[in-house]
């Protein structure tokens, strides 16, 4: 079994969930007491947040990359970023290691084509829904027509997400608010929705989304449990 670099704290939440998901899929694969082998680097989120808010993108990926080859050389045989708006500065940190560094926009893309999927909608932070660096890359890499919310639910969806969710509360008023916004990208033409923030899952899934969801979290998750076993070619795995 591989060795999973778990870059998390972004939010402590999800990576939460990350860490329960990992260990699940080894022990649904390997049965009886197996669990994942993973060396975890949770990062203090707030500087994190405050370099994000103030456009530090650069000064962030330098220290998401410096936590990457501390966790290289500490034996990780593979690394997953376990935050999608951290995505951002991903080539900073791949150019910084030389273990395959699993993509979350590239798993969960996978997935959406697989299931014979062409427009998703994305619910995510303000700068995953605007920013080239996620959007940009489903369209170009994977022929993706993603569509987005309209400004005012942008708002709010970011919101809730800074707000609620990545200190843990998750509240029905705006469980409410996000099953509108995805009923509303739904009357847009969507055909599915990505939970494009590893948070969102606390709020939306298969039971009240309006829309079949791709949660990128279990997909981010489960591709690294697929690498660490061996299920996948390297190559896909990493691509």
């Amino acid at each position: 079994m591989k060795v999973i670099g778990l870059i998390g704290g972004m939010s402590c939440e999800s990576t939460a969930h990350y860490y329960a998901r990992l260990n699940e899929g080894v022990r649904a694969a390997r049965g009886g007491l197996h669990s994942a082998e993973i060396l975890m680097w949770s990062v203090d989120f707030a500087p994190i947040a405050q370099m994000q808010a103030e456009g530090r993108w650069e000064e962030a990926g330098v220290r998401l990359a410096t936590i990457a080859k501390r966790l290289e050389g500490a034996g990780a045989d593979v690394l997953v970023l376990a935050t999608n708006t951290m995505h951002k500065v991903a080539d900073t940190i791949e150019a910084a290691v030389g273990i395959p560094f699993l993509h979350i926009a590239d798993a969960t893309a996978s997935k959406i084509r697989a299931a014979g999927k062409r427009r998703p909608a994305i619910m995510a932070t303000r700068f995953t829904m605007e920013q080239d660096f996620y959007t940009g890359r489903l369209r170009d890499k994977f022929a993706l027509e993603t569509l987005i919310p309209d400004d005012a639910d942008r708002t709010l969806v970011h919101q809730i997400i800074y707000d609620e969710l990545c200190v843990g509360r998750a509240t029905g008023a705006s469980r409410q608010v996000f099953v509108d916004v995805a009923r509303r990208l739904a009357a847009k033409g969507a055909d599915c929705l990505v939970l494009g923030c590893t948070e969102v899952g606390m709020l939306l899934d298969e039971r009240n989304a309006p829309l079949p969801i791709f949660d990128t979290t279990l997909i981010h998750a489960d591709a690294a449990v697929n690498f660490a076993l061996g299920l996948v070619p390297t190559a896909e795995a990493a691509e």
